[in-house]
């Protein structure tokens, strides 16, 4: 069965394997994790570096654009499926 970690956990592991104070055979006997995981975590992480403090491509500020969006597109269609329902009671006649 394949074991999977959280991104708080495995950024710990990489964190303290940049720290240089232990080797990547000594953390990985530590941890528990194979050496070839903790090697791709590591490889990840300098590779995602650069974009770090970009704000257009943080995860959360897109997310919040998209929640934001989305929000936007409902009150609209919130609005549209009122006015529908006002004339069809008007012409109806019906009063609820």
């Amino acid at each position: 069965m394949k074991k999977t970690y959280s991104s708080k956990y495995k950024s710990d592991v990489v964190l303290e394997l940049l720290k240089e104070q232990k080797t990547l055979v000594q953390l990985a006997g530590e941890k528990g994790v194979h050496v070839n995981v903790i090697a791709r975590w590591r490889k990840e992480a300098i590779k995602n570096f650069p974009t770090l403090f970009d704000d257009e491509k943080r995860p959360e500020s897109k997310k919040i654009a998209d929640q934001e969006q989305t929000i936007q597109e409902l009150y609209a269609q919130i609005g549209e499926l009122s006015t529908k329902l006002n004339w069809l009671k008007k012409k109806s006649g019906i009063e609820i």
